[in-house]
């Protein structure tokens, strides 16, 4: 029988690529969501028949109580708090592997004498460790998507802080897998609540410090975390499809932690380490030459209305006012009328990757109509408007030509090049780099300030109106 669920572990774990090959694309991601989840489900229930199992009623409570809180939250959560959910699920998945390394460890003090071989101690110790990080995190990142944790913590000497934390982690894991191994008395049961407690503190101290704006690439990250955690978990149990789904997470994670990364023109170390993001509303550059100007949003509308292309680039702020439904409603308008509409969206456009993609998908807008920045850059300068609501420093011309601007070198959608520019804004506050945003202040925009809801249904009106 051991055979056998080692050959379904191996069935399941081709069913958790298969999937994610199919996440890649937003046409296929719903398949590709079925496909990994009955490799999940495949792999779960042959794991009942594994020799020597016991405690089958605790197990089964677990799982359904874990299954009915799932399915009531996945059911409820509102479009735009997915990275939160997102955020807290992947915590779990890192908890969940620091708990089967503390298992496997507390097995070697309880029943005395040597435990694993250096291998297996190695790997435990290093799945608990990241695991701990990832769990710890993402809790953190949670809040701060949460709107629990309203500022980042930044305070002189924090990665100096942060860095002995780590190494005191690093260390007292040594020292766990000494006495792992029977070389040395090192503290038992009481140096393994150090390590943990070391390991959940540095993913705290890690994350507190940064801003809301890089929560794409910290989420990223921590999903990176989490599959290698549970990858090494796999080593240590034997188990095939641990050890593929873990790895194939991990790879893919640290890609688009890469990729997130670059798309802001900033390496993974300055993420986690400068605080950068955390300095919102604070002016870094001078006055910006130009001034704000105000359009009423009935000639707002009439102006996209007589455009042969609308390009729509949403953003966070979109998300907030949760505006997307209104926004494909003034699509569809301007199509009644002959207009052509797009979607632009930047890659860390939102709070997750892929944020604005999931929004626009619930509210209906087809996957053909929606572009990334390599895609759709080449179009602004032959389209007549552009629509821009909830986005900043991704549109914002300094990234692309002033070499003193703290986001020089960013990519960024080339909104300044269309005829007419209008921004749907909440107020006059800058981005999260703290700048102001060249564009806002170009001969080609004006400004429609409000609520982005609201203001998208004016705009509806305007073009329903003539």
């Amino acid at each position: 029988m051991a055979n056998v669920i080692q050959a379904v572990y191996l069935v399941a774990a081709l069913l958790f690529v298969l999937g994610l090959r199919s996440m890649s694309s937003p046409r296929h991601a719903r398949r590709g969501i079925i496909i990994a989840g009955v490799g999940m489900l495949v792999a779960t229930v042959f794991t009942f028949f594994t020799k020597d199992l016991t405690n089958y009623a605790l197990m089964l409570i677990a799982i359904a109580v874990g299954a009915a809180f799932a399915w009531v939250a996945a059911r409820r959560v509102k479009m735009t708090a997915m990275p939160q959910m997102v955020a807290i699920y992947n915590g779990m998945g890192g908890g969940a592997a620091a708990a089967i390394a503390a298992d496997e460890l507390l097995r070697t003090y309880l029943k005395g004498g040597v435990g694993p071989s250096t291998s297996i101690a190695v790997l435990a110790v290093l799945g608990a460790l990241i695991g701990g990080v990832s769990f710890s995190g993402s809790l953190i990142a949670f809040a701060k998507l949460q709107d629990l944790i309203k500022r980042s913590f930044l305070f002189p000497g924090q990665n100096v802080l942060n860095t002995l934390v780590l190494l005191g982690a690093a260390s007292t894991g040594v020292l766990v897998v000494l006495e792992q191994l029977g070389i040395a008395a090192t503290g038992g049961n009481l140096m393994l609540v150090v390590f943990f407690v070391l390991a959940i503190a540095y993913g705290v101290l890690m994350t507190l410090p940064i801003g809301g704006a890089d929560m794409p690439v910290v989420i990223s990250m921590y999903n990176a975390f989490t599959g290698l955690a549970v990858g090494f978990e796999g080593y240590v149990l034997h188990n095939a499809a641990l050890i593929v789904a873990g790895t194939v997470v991990g790879a893919a994670g640290t890609l688009l932690t890469q990729l997130m990364a670059r798309a802001m023109n900033r390496s993974v170390a300055n993420v986690l380490f400068a605080g950068f993001g955390a300095t919102s509303g604070q002016q870094i550059e001078g006055e910006v030459a130009g001034s704000l100007k105000p359009i009423d949003p009935d000639d707002a509308a009439v102006t996209m209305l007589y455009s042969n292309r609308v390009i729509v680039v949403p953003g966070y702020g979109m998300a907030v006012a949760q505006a997307q439904h209104k926004v494909w409603e003034l699509a569809q308008a301007l199509e009644q009328r002959g207009v052509e509409v797009k979607f632009a969206i930047h890659p860390v456009a939102g709070r997750m990757p892929g944020h604005m993609n999931v929004l626009l998908a619930e509210a209906g807008v087809p996957y053909d109509k929606i572009f990334d920045l390599e895609e759709i850059n080449g179009e602004f300068p032959t389209t007549d408007s552009a629509l821009v609501i909830g986005a900043n420093d991704v549109v914002n011309p300094a990234a692309r030509d002033e070499p003193s601007s703290p986001i020089y070198g960013m990519p960024i959608l080339d909104v300044d090049k269309a005829r007419n520019v209008f921004v749907i804004k909440r107020g006059r506050g800058a981005g999260f780099a703290g700048i102001e945003n060249r564009l806002f202040y170009g001969d080609e925009t004006r400004m429609l300030y409000g609520d982005g809801q609201e203001m998208a249904a004016k705009l509806v009106q305007g073009v329903k109106k003539v």
